[in-house]
C-alpha cells in the first residue's frame, strides 16, 4: 500500500472515531473522560483536525502532496513533544503520555516514509 494513501486512512478513520465515540477514542488511549469532564470537545477537535489532514492528504497531487505530508509530520511531532512533556510533567497517566508520544512518532515516521516514497 501507498504509504501517503494508509497514513491519510489511519488519519481519517482515527478522526471519524474521535468525533462519533470522543469517550471510546480517549479511553484507548488512556485518557480518563470521566477524570476530564471537557475530554469530549478536544477529541472532536483533534478527530476534525485528522479527518482534514488526512482528505486533504489524499486529494494532493505532486508538490502539494509532498506539502500536506510535511505538515502532517510536523503536527504528529509537535504532538509526540507535547505527549512527552505530559509525561515528564506528570500531567497524563504513564500509559496515557506513553502510548500519546508512540502513537505521534508512528504517524510522524509514517509521514517521512510517505514523504520519501513520494520523492521517488
Amino acid at each position: 500500500m501507498d504509504p501517503a494513501l494508509g497514513l491519510s486512512l489511519g488519519r481519517i478513520a482515527i478522526g471519524v472515531s474521535s468525533i462519533a465515540s470522543p469517550q471510546l477514542t480517549a479511553k484507548v488511549f488512556g485518557v480518563s473522560p470521566e477524570a476530564n469532564p471537557h475530554m469530549g470537545y478536544f477529541t472532536r477537535m483533534f478527530g476534525v483536525r485528522e479527518i482534514a489532514l488526512g482528505a486533504l492528504t489524499l486529494m494532493a497531487k505532486g508538490e502539494v502532496r509532498r506539502t500536506m505530508l510535511k505538515a502532517g509530520i510536523a503536527v504528529d511531532s509537535g504532538d509526540a513533544i507535547t505527549g512527552a512533556i505530559g509525561l515528564a510533567r506528570q500531567d497524563v497517566p504513564k500509559f496515557a503520555g506513553a502510548t500519546l508520544t508512540i502513537v505521534a512518532l508512528g504517524a510522524a515516521g509514517s509521514g517521512a516514509a510517505a514523504l520519501i516514497a513520494s520523492e521517488r
